[in-house]
């Protein structure tokens, strides 16, 4: 059955952010999740069991605990919860996993910040626009966060969260960054963190690590974007729309 898995209850949030991390298009988003968990030291909080998601069991280097693929982990300190994937959902059961995960924020008064990455040419610093539901509106005009300049839509599991905050009434916002198409680019994340995700959450990211280890993020996450890519799993992504307004 479809349920989000709370392991911490000792942890107490009030009203916290949620920033989304599932790969996508130059896993801008799952990048910026990882850096959150490792930046502050992130609690495990909880896994999600939703509809999609690949059953497998995940275990990381010099640890003998098994957690789920798809995870919650929590900062009390600064009202923060982070949503960390380490494999891409399934564009069909994308719906499946944004009814599951939508009604677990609603229930907890969770406000969700979703990432996506806009393929196009940068030319400089990656440009960064904000889309909302709700309140969210107001959250991103007082951090000055414009619209696209275009038209256009976000795709995947991540269109889909977006899609199901509308129709639910969900306050939520939707930051999409111009990011390399195919590649991990830490790049596009930094500026997620620094001038969406921080200012929205209310805390101060250091991200100079980020940036002085993007070889070493580039070669950790390069296997990952080469299966998203081939098995056109990880189509979370912006898309402009050209000729359609």
């Amino acid at each position: 059955m479809a349920h989000v898995q709370v392991q911490a209850d000792g942890i107490d949030l009030d009203s916290p952010v949620l920033v989304e991390g599932l790969p996508g298009a130059g896993l801008v988003g799952k990048i910026a999740a990882d850096h959150l968990v490792e930046e502050f030291d992130m609690d495990y909080y909880g896994a999600i069991h939703c509809e999609g998601l690949p059953e497998v069991a995940v275990y990381e280097g010099e640890q003998s605990d098994i957690r789920p693929p798809v995870r919650l982990y929590a900062d009390s300190e600064h009202d923060l919860l982070v949503l960390q994937s380490d494999v891409p959902i399934s564009p069909r059961q994308a719906s499946e996993f944004a009814t599951c995960v939508t009604g677990w924020l609603d229930a907890n008064d969770v406000f969700p910040l979703y990432l996506s990455g806009l393929p196009e040419e940068k030319d400089g610093v990656p440009e960064m626009y904000g889309v909302a539901t709700g309140a969210g509106h107001d959250r991103i005009e007082a951090e000055g966060i414009v619209p696209p300049r275009q038209s256009g839509i976000i795709t995947g599991p991540t269109g889909a969260l977006l899609n199901h905050a509308a129709e639910t009434d969900l306050d939520a916002v939707g930051l999409i960054v111009q990011t390399e198409a195919q590649f991990p680019d830490p790049e596009a994340a930094r500026v997620l963190l620094e001038h969406g995700i921080g200012p929205l959450a209310d805390i101060d990211v250091e991200t100079d690590a980020l940036i002085e280890r993007a070889d070493e993020i580039q070669e950790a996450r390069e296997e990952l974007a080469k299966r998203l890519h081939e098995a056109d799993e990880g189509s979370t992504q912006a898309q402009s729309i050209r000729g359609f307004q």
